[in-house]
């Protein structure tokens, strides 16, 4: 169907956008300051210009058709775009009440937030930080529904696939910037049968082992390498914490990979013995992203340099502050 773009009226999009975010009619017509009547109203026009449902009522609320889900991230960021042209807006760190929401692992956050922290003690102490668990690999659902601001972390399929869509000259919705490099190692208990001499790949494979899945998969980036050499390891453990992977490790005979650098926080470093992994594994490269609608926000703006100055403290000399290709 034809749309005339020039008779559509924009305020029919800033009431399917709330709509479309709040599921329900009356909570989106509060947040619009307007009646629930006009927002119906305003959904009835915008169907009869689209020449679809739209949403249908579902329990208390509505239920997105698929052409309203195909639709709402386009105009969502042409929203967004809009607002930040027109009306910009300034943070002033010194004052600025703003809360940040950031999703990360905890290995990641040990390093990093004590420094963000300290920066926003001393430039911005009236914001809020609140750090959510990773749980994915793959944050762009969380950021695209703005679950979080930005996550951190080890995304290697993400960053692909972002490369390859930009190369293809398919447009990226997503920012990225390199943070930090890291190395995995294997971790033991001190006294551990294999601490005593330098660790081979037969004995990596014939260990038990813990492994620290996201997803509670018994199956990481660890078993992939090893697969590609025909090998592999038995998982008798899985947990969701690298600092309950450290505590677990050291009071057991199991062996667990974690980053070099995140030893050293853990409080028991001590109790632990540190081996390099019997075969070659690519150095990890932790990243910031998020979705490009923050891109020209101040507030969001101030959050990255502050990060990155967070990771540049923390880790001296590594690669920092590279934009991702893509």
């Amino acid at each position: 169907m034809d749309v005339n773009f020039r008779t559509l009226d924009l305020n029919l999009l800033r009431v399917f956008d709330e709509v479309m975010a709040e599921r329900n009619l009356t909570r989106a017509a509060r947040n619009l300051s307007i009646t629930q009547p006009a927002v119906s109203n305003a959904l009835r026009r915008l169907r009869e210009v689209l020449g679809d449902e739209l949403v249908r009522r579902s329990g208390a609320g509505v239920e997105p058709t698929p052409r309203a889900l195909a639709l709402w991230p386009t105009v969502r960021d042409a929203l967004r775009q809009l607002q930040h042209t027109l009306a910009p807006g300034e943070f002033d760190a010194g004052t600025a009440d703003t809360t940040f929401l950031l999703a990360m692992a905890d290995a990641t956050a040990a390093e990093l937030i004590p420094g963000l922290v300290q920066i926003a003690e001393k430039e911005a102490p009236a914001i809020s930080l609140r750090v959510l668990p990773l749980t994915t690999r793959d944050p762009r659902r969380m950021l695209e529904l703005e679950e979080v601001d930005m996550a951190v972390g080890y995304f290697p399929a993400v960053i692909a696939s972002l490369a390859a869509r930009g190369q293809s000259g398919v447009g990226v919705p997503f920012e990225t910037q390199r943070l930090y490099l890291g190395q995995y190692v294997c971790v033991m208990r001190r006294g551990h049968p294999l601490a005593s001499a330098p660790l081979t790949l037969d004995d990596y494979c014939a260990a038990r082992h813990l492994l620290v899945s996201f997803s509670g998969r018994p199956y990481g980036f660890i078993d992939q390498t090893l697969g590609a050499l025909g090998r592999e390891r038995r998982i008798v453990v899985t947990v969701n914490q690298f600092f309950t992977a450290g505590r677990v490790v050291a009071n057991s005979d199991l062996l667990t990979v974690l980053p070099r650098h995140f030893v050293t926080v853990t409080g028991i470093d001590d109790q632990l013995v540190l081996r390099d992994l019997p075969f070659d594994q690519p150095p990890v490269h932790v990243d910031a992203i998020w979705h490009r609608r923050a891109q020209h926000g101040h507030s969001h703006e101030w959050l990255r340099n502050a990060l990155l100055r967070s990771a540049a403290a923390a880790f001296a000399g590594s690669v920092l502050g590279q934009k991702v290709p893509g």
